[in-house]
């Protein structure tokens, strides 16, 4: 499958991944008016936790990176390294809570060496580390990761919508640089099959 806007979805040909790195948004969040609640492992309200359906995308992740039977989808890969930013009082903990029980599966620790602000320290471990890794982090720092990369065609949108959970961003060793591309989830109803772009430009001209 391959779309005509070159930082849609995949090409049709598997790519063998030596060297990947996928990059997804924590799951679902409580609403600014406080509903839906977020909710702790434990059942309590916690606002810095995911809601009932980012828990929901959380299990289902699970079965789309480390299925019981066979591989991930074309384009995804069963990560070697899991990812999420290091927890601060009074902060968010949904990033990790996304990639927790995907973690478990695959019998790993989710990586928190690193908080949100020290996404260059974890670009340059993500260059140097051979394999899959699995990146789940903050929609509005993520892109600071990928400033940190290196050069990567085709070049990402600039904005990841603040209404998206559905999408994993993938960058594939390709020569010095990375090949970009996105693959839709399709885990929750409402999951949508295009993949983020950025919105058209606005026409300033001033009519004669």
């Amino acid at each position: 499958m391959m779309s005509a806007t070159s930082n849609m979805w995949l090409l049709d040909e598997p790519v063998e991944a030596e060297q990947v790195i996928m990059i997804i948004r924590h799951a679902e969040k409580p609403g600014r008016s406080g509903s839906p609640k977020g909710v702790s492992p434990e059942g309590e309200f916690d606002k810095h936790s995911l809601t009932v359906n980012g828990w929901l995308r959380a299990g289902a992740l699970v079965g789309l990176f480390a299925p019981a039977r066979g591989e991930p989808p074309s384009g995804l890969y069963r990560p070697d390294t899991v990812y999420g930013p290091a927890h601060r009082e009074g902060h968010s903990k949904r990033s990790a809570q996304t990639v927790t029980p995907l973690a478990a599966r695959l019998g790993l620790d989710v990586v928190q060496r690193y908080a949100v602000g020290d996404e260059a320290a974890l670009a340059g471990e993500l260059r140097a580390r051979p394999g899959a890794a699995l990146v789940s982090w903050k929609h509005e720092s993520l892109h600071k990761i990928i400033e940190n990369l290196g050069e990567v065609s085709p070049a990402p949108p600039e904005h990841w919508p603040s209404d998206r959970f559905d999408v994993v961003w993938t960058f594939t060793r390709h020569g010095t640089g990375w090949r970009f591309a996105q693959v839709p989830q399709f885990l929750l109803p409402g999951d949508l099959p295009y993949p983020i772009a950025d919105p058209d430009p606005v026409d300033d001209r001033i009519s004669a």
